[in-house]
């Protein structure tokens, strides 16, 4: 069995046990997050509307945070002597997929 969710504008594809690096979620460290699925896999049946997957959930537990890959930029303008040099590191949560309901 397994599930596409939605998390920060992204789709994620997880199992139980997996473990995932998510958009910042709100919460502690050990604390529990229920994420809604957009599409879930068990066996043969597929659930991919929303009037089935009302009742379904994904559970989870934030492990902590991870830092993703730095980005670097820069930004040149000619003739105007104009040069301006940039970096980014998105920060994620780290979560680990516990449970997945399907819901009756």
């Amino acid at each position: 069995m397994y599930a596409v969710i939605k998390s920060g504008g992204k789709q994620e594809k997880v199992e139980v046990g997996s473990l995932v690096n998510l958009e910042l979620l709100e919460g502690n460290d050990e604390q529990e997050v229920v994420l809604s699925p957009v599409l879930l896999v068990d066996g043969t049946k597929v659930m991919a509307t929303p009037k089935l997957l009302e009742n379904a959930s994904v559970k989870g537990k934030i492990l902590g945070e991870a830092k993703g890959k730095k980005v670097r930029g820069f930004v040149y303008r000619p003739k105007a002597r104009g040069r301006r040099r940039f970096g980014h590191r998105q920060h994620y949560s780290r979560v680990e997929i516990t449970e997945i309901n399907v819901g009756k």
